[in-house]
Parts: C-alpha cells; sequence; structure tokens
C-alpha cells in the first residue's frame, strides 16, 4: 500500500486557505496527534508490560514515536510557511520535504528496532518459555486499532487541505501504528490460542509493514526535492485551461516542476504576432494571473509569449 501524496495530486479545486486558517489547522492537528500519542502509549505499554506481550511492548515504542514525529511534522510545516528572504528568495516550501526525511528515518528506524527484537526472540531457543499475553493486552490492540485508524482519516483529510506533505506522512504513520495494532491483535491471540511465537512473529510482520511505509515517504519527499515535473493529468488541465483564454493560439512549450509542496511552471503560448507589445503582454498577464489563481499549488508561473506560426 502506498501513501497518496499531494506532490503527485496538486490541488486544482481554486481553493486557498488564509496563513491564519493554515496556522488554526496546524496547531489543532499536532495537539490531537500529540495527545492521542501519549496517551495511547501509555495505555499500550502498560499492557504489554501487564499482560506478557512483547508484540503490544513494541506496539507502544511504535505509538511513542509517534509523538515525535508530529512534532517534527509541525516544524516541517511551519518552517515551510515563512516567506522568501534573501537567503531563500524561493521560499522555504522544501523544509517539509526535510520534515518527511526525518519522519521516514524515524519510522525506519522503530521498524528495525521492533524486527531485531522479535527476531531475536523467534531464534531465542526458548520458545515454550515465553509468556502468554493476557487480555488487557488483547483489549489494547483493538482499542489502537481503532483509535490509530481514526486518527489517519482525520490527519489525511488536513493534510489534503493544505496540502502538506510532512503531515500527509504523518498520516501514515498513524496508520502504519494501526497496522501494527493489526499484527500485534493476531500475535495476541494466536498466543491466547497456545501458539506462544506468533507473538513475536507479530512483531516482525509490524516491522515489515513500517518499513515499506518508510520507503515511501523517502520516494516521495527525494521525488519533491528534485525538481520531479508534475503528473500527466495536472500537466493536461494546465494545457485545457491556458487554451482557453482569449489571444492564445497555441502552446509551444509547458514545463512544470515540483518545489516542495508547490508547483513552478514555464509556459510559452503562441499569440498574434501583428498585435502591439501592450496587447500581447496582456495576453501573457491575463494567462499568468489566470493560471495561479485556478490552480493553488502553483506559486509562479512564468509566461512567454512567441508569434503564432501556422502549419505548413
Amino acid at each position: 500500500m502506498t501513501p497518496q501524496t499531494t506532490a503527485q495530486n496538486p490541488n486544482t479545486s481554486g481553493s486557498k486557505l488564509s496563513s491564519e486558517e493554515t496556522k488554526a489547522i496546524v496547531n489543532r492537528v499536532s495537539f490531537v496527534g500529540i495527545a492521542g500519542n501519549i496517551i495511547l502509549s501509555a495505555f499500550k505499554l502498560f499492557a504489554g508490560i501487564i499482560g506478557h506481550s512483547g508484540a503490544m511492548v513494541s506496539d507502544a515504542v511504535h505509538s511513542l514515536s509517534d509523538v515525535f514525529a508530529t512534532f517534527i511534522a509541525l516544524i516541517g510545516v511551519r518552517l515551510s510557511q515563512h516567506g522568501a528572504d534573501k537567503e531563500h528568495p524561493y521560499g522555504h516550501e522544501r523544509l517539509e520535504c526535510v520534515a518527511s526525511l526525518i519522519l521516514g528515518g524515524i519510522l525506519l528506524i522503530t521498524g528495525a528496532g521492533i524486527g531485531i527484537s522479535g527476531m531475536e526472540k523467534i531464534f531465542s531457543g526458548n520458545i515454550s518459555g515465553l509468556e502468554v499475553p493476557g487480555a488487557i493486552a488483547l483489549a489494547a490492540a483493538i482499542v489502537s486499532i481503532v483509535v490509530k485508524e481514526a486518527m489517519f482519516w482525520y490527519t489525511r483529510w488536513y493534510a489534503l487541505k493544505i496540502n502538506s506533505s510532512a503531515f500527509m506522512a504523518d498520516a501514515w504513520h498513524h496508520r502504519s501504528d494501526a497496522f501494527s495494532s493489526i499484527g500485534s491483535l493476531i500475535g495476541i491471540v494466536g498466543a491466547r490460542l497456545g501458539f506462544p511465537i506468533l507473538d513475536p512473529i507479530a512483531s516482525v510482520i509490524i516491522c515489515i509493514f513500517i518499513l515499506k511505509v518508510a520507503i515511501d515517504i523517502f520516494r516521495d519527499a527525494i521525488r519533491k526535492m528534485t525538481d520531479s515535473s508534475c503528473d500527466d493529468q495536472f500537466e493536461e488541465q494546465m494545457r485545457r485551461f491556458i487554451l482557453a483564454q482569449d489571444g492564445v493560439l497555441g502552446i509551444d512549450l509547458l514545463r512544470t516542476r515540483m518545489f516542495g509542496t508547490k508547483v513552478y511552471a514555464d509556459v510559452e503560448i503562441a499569440a498574434d504576432g501583428n498585435r502591439t507589445l501592450n496587447e500581447v503582454h496582456d495576453v501573457a498577464e491575463h494567462v499568468h494571473d489566470g493560471l495561479e489563481e485556478h490552480f493553488p499549488d502553483l506559486k509562479h508561473v512564468m509566461v512567454h509569449v512567441n508569434p503564432y506560426q501556422k502549419e505548413t
């Protein structure tokens, strides 16, 4: 399963949020993520220790990593909202990509640690000595699945609303925790049915899910930091919009590139070469302003005008 990213599908709804609205959303989502994970981590750690479940303790550690992940997402989003300055004339949007890379690193380390712990128990040669998890560990796994899936949809909804790759990565961190809890549930149920080895096996399965999400987050962040073009659908929407503007007789060139969560574009339009400079300049300005208004993720577009030449 691959995280849905805002980079592949830039916002074309035409709706823009004010900086105050964005800040309010960032603060709200961060508070819910941090408070929810602290409470859930404490409950799962308590249940894992009291219920003698290594899988649940691993799950608790994963939830605790979500707290740090949300802090990093919050910092990344806030820094990316800083305007352009002398040292960063194109803005700070790529700082969100840096935050996503850090989040991916946290997931990678967390998943590897959980997997190593599970493998050590499996190959310890003392499977019969593993304790059977208690009912409280079973209840904690069910509660965790419900809560973390709800947090995933909540964070994902707002990540799409403000077009934040850092919060989208954080949302998938929540879902990876829900997957962890599903693995914990299977391991705990199996151990209680007389197969104690299923508890550490569940830890290894959890590790695989976490590592998969971490790799997907890394790939998306790197894509945004290397000036990759937008997808064909987005560029085709731009083409249709440009060709619908008065005075535009054709498109000679259209290039797009991702800059963090924003898009830059270079456009060469064809116009009537017999019109005055002021007239074709007005056409270019109309195309420029219309694009930036119609495509909220388009931070800047450079429009160049060529004289129209009929194909022979």
